[in-house]
């Protein structure tokens, strides 16, 4: 008898498809960066004495609908960047705690910007050369220069006084020999 081969169809397992992977990190933020947002806030609260940590994060989530705790670290690296670079200036406080406002950029006033321009032109009477008169040349004197006043420092120095220390009481003890009484 002949038995017949019976094939057995092989099942080939197929990868699932792969979904196109979703990163939401990769969408474009619908606010400007933190500086940007930052220097708006403190140019948009005018505070005499500067904007604090606090004012700022206010202004960020009121005007640009972020989520300042979650920018926080964000915000407080600027601020601590930003006062080192000199772009910002620290009223109070020390690190990102303090008060922050932009620094004054004094500008030229037209008046000293139009002196600045004025070239003086030189006369006739400056470009003719004179003539030197021909004089005895005087006996060299030894005049000493008048003694320098020493300049006053802009930095205050702080007078030390030094009071002298009482001195120190030195413990007598009386010291008591015994003497061993002979036997």
């Amino acid at each position: 008898m002949a038995t017949a081969a019976v094939q057995v169809p092989t099942v080939v397992a197929q990868s699932p498809k792969k979904k196109p992977a979703t990163n939401k990190s990769s969408a474009a933020p619908t606010h400007p960066s933190t500086a940007v947002m930052v220097v708006a806030a403190i140019t948009g609260l005018k505070e005499k004495k500067g904007s604090s940590l606090s004012a700022i994060k206010k202004y960020m989530a009121n005007n640009y609908k972020v989520d300042t705790s979650r920018l926080a670290p964000f915000i407080r690296k600027f601020l601590k960047a930003a006062v080192v670079k000199g772009s910002l200036v620290q009223t109070n406080g020390n690190g990102a705690m303090g008060h922050f406002k932009l620094p004054v950029v004094k500008t030229p006033s037209a008046t000293a910007a139009a002196k600045k321009k004025v070239v003086k032109k030189p006369t006739a009477a400056a470009v003719t050369p004179k003539k030197r008169k021909l004089t005895a040349k005087k006996a060299a004197t030894s005049i000493e220069p008048a003694a320098k006043k020493p300049k006053k420092s802009l930095i205050k120095t702080k007078k030390i006084v030094v009071v002298p220390k009482p001195p120190k009481v030195k413990k007598t003890t009386t010291a008591v020999k015994q003497t061993k009484s002979p036997k």
